[in-house]
């Protein structure tokens, strides 16, 4: 039976459909968002996919890492009740693929070191939401940014979907967990935690007084002093929401500390609330 059948039927049974758009290679932090999707809805549809949309590099595409076999047995785990997983020509049948703009939101951050990602996340979770048509679509904070564009892309064109945040799955060393972490070897494994120590570290500073400025210093310091091995791709303080650039934290509701990182090949994100009024 057809996707859209399938759900069209359940949705005339006065079923609530929550969807978890994934790449695959799950882990817990995958998990969470099922679980929460579960607990919130009736149906849980989990999609996998790999969307070449979204990557700027062709090398990172094709290194991306695919267990689409492990990802069906803890999807039968945790009870999920449909998995979509389509093929490149189901999503893009054509050769011409549109562009979406987010305006300021794709010039910081990762929209700045990654031309056209989020462009490519716009159209992926564009034509998601329309094949599934969900009640709540659940996406990690640990993709902060991406959250901020998938609000705007449900505002502005009006899908009408709730979008539910689950916060970040972490490791016991704290780092944030991520299918790109699958890629590192022990070593790297034993260097990356530094990413959100100096996150906290930062957090606890500004929390106990310091200055932004300050505090931003001691992160960069942290880094380049312990962790010699990450090569910091960008390191900001920002609205959660605007994703503009935080100099005094009296004027905003939600503050968060962004980082993105390459250790090796592997580019790595994480951010830590400030704190949220």
């Amino acid at each position: 039976m057809p996707l859209k059948t399938f759900l069209s039927e359940k949705r005339k049974e006065g079923l609530r459909i929550g969807l978890v758009p994934t790449m695959g290679a799950l882990h817990e932090g995958h998990l969470s968002l099922i679980k929460k999707c579960r607990k919130e809805c009736d149906v849980t549809v989990v999609s996998i996919f790999v969307n070449p949309t979204q990557f700027n590099n062709k090398e990172d595409f094709e290194k991306y890492p695919v267990t689409l076999q492990d990802d069906q047995q803890l999807l039968v785990r945790e009870k999920a009740d449909v998995l979509f997983h389509p093929d490149q020509q189901e999503i893009y049948p054509t050769e011409g693929k549109m562009s979406l703009s987010f305006g300021m939101l794709e010039t910081v951050m990762d929209g700045k070191f990654r031309p056209g990602h989020f462009s490519g996340v716009g159209l992926i979770v564009s034509k998601l939401f329309n094949i599934v048509s969900p009640d709540i679509a659940f996406f990690g904070q640990k993709d902060l940014q991406q959250v901020a564009v998938i609000k705007k892309l449900n505002e502005d064109l009006s899908f009408g979907i709730q979008i539910c945040v689950v916060p970040t799955v972490r490791g016991e060393s704290g780092l944030a967990l991520s299918s790109r972490n699958k890629r590192l070897d022990s070593k790297q494994k034993s260097i990356a935690p530094a990413i959100y120590q100096t996150l906290k570290g930062i957090k606890d500073q500004i929390l106990n007084k310091e200055k932004i400025s300050d505090a931003m210093v001691w992160g960069r310091n942290n880094i380049s002093k312990h962790a010699p091995d990450i090569e910091l791709e960008y390191l900001e303080i920002v609205d959660s929401n605007e994703l503009t650039e935080v100099e005094d934290t009296s004027n905003h509701e939600e503050i968060s500390i962004c980082i993105a990182a390459y250790l090796g090949e592997v580019r790595l994100i994480d951010n830590l609330f400030l704190f949220s009024r």
